[in-house]
């Protein structure tokens, strides 16, 4: 019988390389993986739905379910997960030396609905009292000019959105003091090429983020792998062949970093890291499936429709192929 031919979009990733090099295959599917840059894949697969399945950004993917019809169906699968404390960058001259002082100030993001900002903002309110609604944000390209929103916004009033200049870069601009702070998913070049300029909101951001997983017990997830609609109601199969692939390919990773005769990756403590991550965050320390994520998962939705992004705030069963919500690791 043939196997159904279906394109996955995904990034480089170390537990997803076995689905790329073919050592794990989903049953009954013949599939050819793109290992494109994230921001091409995400463009491509919002704008146009070029791929049969691929990495979204979450936030992308959460603002698609109020869509009518909606366009894509997810399986719990999160190839991307990241602590964003340190991803919170300020201006020298801002003045700002402590989150409260973010309130009233030029904040800059490269997207407002980007996941990694969706994130800060809600960490920001959650913990340090600074409301989303409470600064105003300057929209554009990081490196590059005039980079647009991916998806149109429709936000309430009371958020102040705005973009930057067509010739302005919010690298530069953070660097220059014309915005105070900056909530991004990178790293801005100015933060290594002006160090007198651009710091980080929390110089020790390793010991807050490590602080606040303790207190509550979530590792931020980023991205999330979607199916066109049409694809899975077609095949409704693909949903469980695709997240048993995508289970396996990461317990190879998994048992990839744990070997000790020599490292798989170019970490010199690669094994204290493994081991550290493992009393930090449990054995399975990068989870995939639905229950073991869904405090994380409800934490963001609330989030996003706390910052004028989702419609209405949804459950976070209503994100996922029904057929995955009940799948573990076998």
């Amino acid at each position: 019988m043939a196997k159904l031919r279906l394109t996955l979009s995904i990034w480089d990733y170390d537990r997803t390389r076995a689905l790329a090099d073919g050592s794990v295959r989903p049953d009954g599917i013949e599939l050819n993986v793109l290992e494109l840059p994230v921001e091409e894949t995400f463009f491509r697969m919002a704008r146009f739905r070029e791929f049969d399945a691929a990495e979204m950004s979450m936030s992308s993917y959460t603002v698609s379910l109020h869509r009518d019809p909606q366009p894509f169906i997810a399986i719990p699968v999160f190839p991307s997960r990241f602590f964003r404390h340190s991803c919170i960058f300020v201006s020298a001259k801002s003045g700002v030396r402590e989150p409260k002082d973010l309130i009233g100030r030029k904040i800059g993001t490269p997207e407002y609905q980007m996941t990694a900002p969706v994130w800060i903002r809600g960490i920001l309110a959650d913990d340090y009292g600074v409301k989303p609604d409470s600064v105003e944000y300057w929209t554009g390209g990081e490196e590059e000019t005039q980079r647009d929103e991916k998806i149109r916004l429709d936000l309430p009033p009371n958020f102040r959105v705005r973009p930057i200049g067509p010739d302005k870069t919010l690298a530069g601009m953070i660097a220059a003091g014309e915005i105070d702070a900056l909530h991004t998913a990178r790293a801005p070049s100015t933060f290594y090429s002006k160090p007198d300029a651009v710091k980080r909101l929390f110089p020790d951001s390793v010991a807050v983020e490590r602080e606040y997983y303790r207190r509550t017990r979530i590792f931020p997830i980023m991205h999330v792998v979607a199916i066109r609609r049409e694809v899975y109601e077609q095949n409704r199969w693909v949903a469980m062949s695709l997240f048993k692939a995508f289970v396996e390919a990461q317990r190879r990773t998994y048992r990839s970093l744990r070997e000790t005769a020599a490292h798989k990756a170019m970490l010199p403590w690669l094994t204290a890291h493994v081991e550290d991550a493992v009393r930090e965050l449990g054995e399975d320390w990068w989870p995939y499936g639905f229950h073991a994520n869904r405090h994380v998962l409800d934490t963001f939705l609330r989030y996003h429709h706390e910052q004028g992004l989702s419609k209405r705030r949804l459950q976070p069963e209503e994100m996922f192929a029904p057929e995955t919500l009940e799948a573990f690791k076998i």
